[in-house]
C-alpha cells in the first residue's frame, strides 16, 4: 500500500491506537501528570473514532499528529506550571522570549519532540518549524535543560544531547512536496502570563489528486481553551484571559473535505465525544451577520485604526473576540466565535510567517469560510518560509467575503500617506 495514500487497516489502526498509549503519556520528574498515560477509555474512544474515519486518506498521520498534540500541551502545561509557581508576577512580566525562559525550553523541546517523531514515522516528508538549534549550541546549560524535559517523556529516543539539536535543525529548510509544518508555542506573550497559546501541526500536500500546495490536515492544542465554546450558539466573546477553569482544554482538527472536529484535549469522560463543528460560516449571507476577532491590544504590526473602521462600515462589533495568536485567532474562527477577521500590516514588505497560518486556516475553509489577503489574493503557501506572495490577511463567510474586501479596500484608499493598497506607487 501507499506510504501517504491508503492507510492501514483497521488492525493496525488499533495497534497504532496502543502505541499513542505509550507515546502520548509524558511523566515528569516531581510533578503529578494524572493525564498520562492514556486511559483505556481514551484508547477505546480513539479506536471508535478511526472505526469512523476510514474513508479520510489521511487517517493514520492525523491520529499520530493527535497524540503528539495531546503530548506537547503537557510538556508545555508543565514547563509553564512550573514556572508560575516560582515566580511572582513582576517576574513574569519582564521575561521575554530571549531570556533563559519557560518558552524557551517549551518551544525547543516540543519541536524536537514532533521533528524528530514525524521525521522518523515519514522519512520522505519535509519539516518546517519556527525554531533553530543555534541558540542551544551556543548555551550547554539551555540544552541540558530541554534535553532533561525529553528524557523523561514515554517514547522520545535520543543517543544524546546533540541529537535534540540535530532533529531541531530538521525544520530549517523551505520544505518541498509533503511537508508537515508547526509551531511550537503561538502566543509567547500570552504563554508567560498563562493566558491563551496553542500548539499547530499542520500536513500541506501537492499532487496525488490535491491542488498545487495545500493544507490537507490540521491538528491544533488549545491547553487553556474551553473545547465546548460555540457549541451551544450565543454571543460568546472571548480574550486572552478567557481560560477554562475545567482545565480541559481543546484540541480542534480537520482532515480537507472531512469537516471539523473539536474534543477535550485531557481528561475526556465517556459522554464527551468528539464534536462536529457545523459549517456555519456557510450559513452566512449578510454583512449583519459577521463577528469579528482581531489583536485590538497589540498593533505593532497592524495600521492603527484601521481595522477599527472597516469594522464601524461594516456594522460589526468591535474589538469582539481579542487574541494575541493568529493560529489562536483561526481556532476562534473555526469554532464559530467569530467568523471574520482582517489585518492590515503597516508595511507591504512585511510578511506573515508560514508556521502561523499553515493548517489553521483550513479548520475555518471547512466550516464554510473564505480566506484571502487583504489585495484579494489566495494565500500561496508555495514559498517556502514566508508568505511572501501576500499583504495581510481577509478571512470572512464565504458569500460575503467580496463586501468585506470592498469595505477594507475602499478604507485603505481613504487613509492618507498609506501606500498598501495593491497598485500604487
Amino acid at each position: 500500500m501507499s506510504r501517504h495514500g491508503q492507510g492501514p487497516s483497521y488492525f493496525s489502526m488499533q495497534f497504532l491506537v496502543l502505541c499513542l498509549g505509550k507515546w502520548v503519556g509524558p511523566t515528569y520528574k516531581g510533578v503529578s501528570c494524572k493525564h498520562s498515560p492514556l486511559s483505556s477509555h481514551d484508547i477505546s474512544s480513539l479506536t471508535h473514532m478511526l472505526a469512523q474515519k476510514m474513508d479520510s486518506p489521511l487517517r493514520h498521520e492525523l491520529n499520530l499528529a493527535l497524540g503528539l498534540a495531546r503530548q506537547a500541551a503537557l510538556i508545555s502545561r508543565t514547563v509553564l506550571s512550573e514556572f508560575l509557581l516560582t515566580h511572582q508576577k513582576s517576574e513574569v512580566d519582564s521575561v521575554t522570549k530571549s531570556d533563559f525562559s519557560p518558552v524557551t525550553v517549551a518551544d525547543f523541546a516540543i519541536q524536537a519532540l514532533l521533528a524528530g517523531t514525524l521525521s522518523k514515522a515519514f522519512p520522505d516528508d519535509g519539516l518546517v518549524g519556527e525554531e533553530s538549534a543555534d541558540e542551544l549550541r551556543k548555551d550547554p546549560r539551555l540544552l541540558q535543560k530541554v534535553a532533561a524535559v525529553l528524557k523523561v517523556v514515554k517514547g522520545w529516543e535520543a543517543r544524546d544531547e546533540n541529537h535534540v539539536c540535530d532533529v531541531i535543525d530538521l525544520c530549517k529548510g523551505e520544505g518541498k512536496g509533503r511537508t508537515w509544518v508547526f509551531d511550537p508555542i503561538d502566543g509567547t506573550k500570552t504563554f508567560l502570563k498563562g493566558q491563551q497559546y496553542a500548539i499547530n501541526i499542520a500536513l500541506l500536500a501537492e499532487g496525488e489528486g490535491w491542488r498545487g500546495r495545500e493544507e490537507v490536515m490540521s491538528v491544533v492544542a488549545c491547553p487553556l481553551l474551553d473545547w465546548t465554546l460555540g457549541a451551544m450558539g450565543g454571543a460568546t466573546v472571548i480574550n486572552d484571559a478567557s481560560v477554562d477553569k475545567t482545565r480541559k482544554g481543546a484540541v480542534i482538527y480537520c482532515v480537507k473535505g472531512h469537516g471539523v472536529f473539536v474534543e477535550p484535549l485531557f481528561n475526556k469522560t465517556d459522554d464527551e465525544k468528539p464534536r462536529r463543528v457545523p459549517q456555519h460560516a456557510g450559513q452566512v449571507t449578510a454583512i449583519e451577520e459577521l463577528k469579528s476577532v482581531t489583536c485590538w491590544q497589540s498593533l505593532d504590526s497592524g495600521v492603527d485604526t484601521m481595522h477599527e473602521r472597516v469594522a464601524e462600515r461594516l456594522g460589526m462589533d468591535f474589538p469582539g473576540n481579542d487574541l494575541l495568536g493568529w493560529v489562536n485567532r483561526w481556532v476562534c474562527l473555526a469554532l464559530g466565535l467569530a467568523n471574520t477577521t482582517i489585518w492590515v500590516y503597516k508595511k507591504r514588505e512585511r510578511k506573515a510567517k508560514i508556521w502561523d497560518h499553515a493548517g489553521a486556516m483550513l479548520l475555518f475553509k471547512e466550516v464554510g469560510g473564505k480566506i484571502t489577503d487583504v489585495d484579494g489574493k489566495d494565500i500561496d503557501l508555495t514559498q517556502g518560509r514566508l508568505l511572501s506572495q501576500n499583504f495581510g490577511f481577509l478571512a470572512a463567510p464565504q458569500r460575503v467575503h467580496g463586501l468585506v474586501l470592498a469595505a477594507v479596500k475602499e478604507a485603505m484608499r481613504e487613509r492618507e500617506n498609506l501606500n498598501t493598497v495593491s497598485g500604487s506607487t
